[in-house]
């Protein structure tokens, strides 16, 4: 969109290890009104202290409006931002975060629901969970982890499991005789009525997705996010694009990203990830074909060719015409 993004006064409220490598920080209001609400598979956008915003899966119930929660794994290959937040993100610390947007919203009237999560890809999945044990709807859980010691909110999980056996499923395929989740088994046993929701490292979204179209699933069925960019960037330039609102006309120059010439320009634009996968910087298209490659958009969506991220987005038309 081309509307600002709330931004929110916030203050730490609690950090809680959930596994190993993986805690969850709680944030409310610096002025103790309520939160904005948020629907199931939403996140947040974290503005840290060097300057980077990261988004993050918000992980409790989605009526709460006191409160909003994260669960952050510590990632080795940290470019900056979960590092960060694990090494100095404490409680009773300010910070400034946004309100919640959400490109992975949960079907609640699904007839049954099937959720595939590896690893920190758990965050939104637990989110859906407690949202469709209040409707009282059907679902079931796939939870890969390379151990048992890594497994986010298995308590959680266990217990549910135990109040009603059969739907929850992990799989440690790191531990002795482990082995990688077989994902085109799981949704061979699944009902065409149901909706599939995989969220987790590239590759298993990528085995999920070609699972799902090989089986023929109903592609509106089917739904994944990404933590991390699909494609590379569309980076080739030689190509213009006018900024309606703003009165600018930019010429895109090899290696640059159509964010990076609104910056340049100074164009009032929101954004985040910078790959694609958070929507912030999600633009109106006028005119021009764009080369589509975020992680946000449907297929079909990306077909209508309305809308752009334009953090790695490109053209495919010489010229682009955007309501900014």
């Amino acid at each position: 969109m081309t509307d600002k993004v709330e931004h929110i006064d916030a203050v730490v409220a609690a950090v809680e290890r959930q596994a190993e490598g993986i805690s969850s920080w709680e944030f409310r209001s610096a002025d103790g009104r309520a939160l904005p609400p948020f629907t199931a598979g939403a996140h947040i956008d974290l503005h840290l202290a060097n300057g980077l915003s990261r988004s993050y899966s918000l992980c409790n119930p989605q009526g709460d409006r006191d409160r909003y929660v994260v669960a952050i794994n510590r990632d080795p290959a940290s470019r900056g931002g979960s590092k960060l937040i694990h090494d100095m993100l404490t409680p009773g610390d300010s910070i400034t975060i946004s309100a919640p947007r959400n490109h992975f919203p949960l079907v609640e009237d699904a007839r049954h629901v099937v959720l595939i999560a590896g690893g920190i890809g758990i965050t939104p999945i637990f989110c859906m969970i407690q949202r469709l044990e209040s409707l009282g709807q059907s679902w079931e859980l796939w939870y890969s982890c390379r151990q048992r010691s890594m497994c986010a909110f298995r308590e959680r999980l266990e217990a549910l499991e135990l109040a009603k056996p059969g739907r929850v499923h992990f799989n440690f395929d790191h531990e002795p005789g482990g082995r990688m989740l077989d994902l085109k088994q799981v949704i061979a046993g699944t009902p065409q009525y149901a909706h599939l929701y995989c969220c987790g490292p590239n590759p298993m979204l990528r085995a999920f997705e070609t699972a799902a179209t090989e089986i023929g699933l109903p592609r509106d069925h089917v739904h994944v996010e990404y933590f991390a960019a699909k494609e590379k960037a569309a980076l080739g330039g030689g190509y213009s694009v006018a900024c309606i609102r703003s009165g600018v006309e930019l010429e895109i120059e090899h290696g640059q990203s159509i964010l990076d010439a609104m910056l340049a320009a100074n164009i009032d634009i929101a954004y985040s990830c910078s790959e694609g996968i958070c929507g912030t910087c999600e633009c109106k298209v006028l005119e021009g074909v764009p080369d589509h490659r975020d992680s946000v958009l449907t297929p079909d969506e990306q077909a209508a060719n309305d809308r752009m991220m334009v953090c790695c987005s490109g053209s495919r038309s010489a010229r682009l015409v955007l309501d900014i």
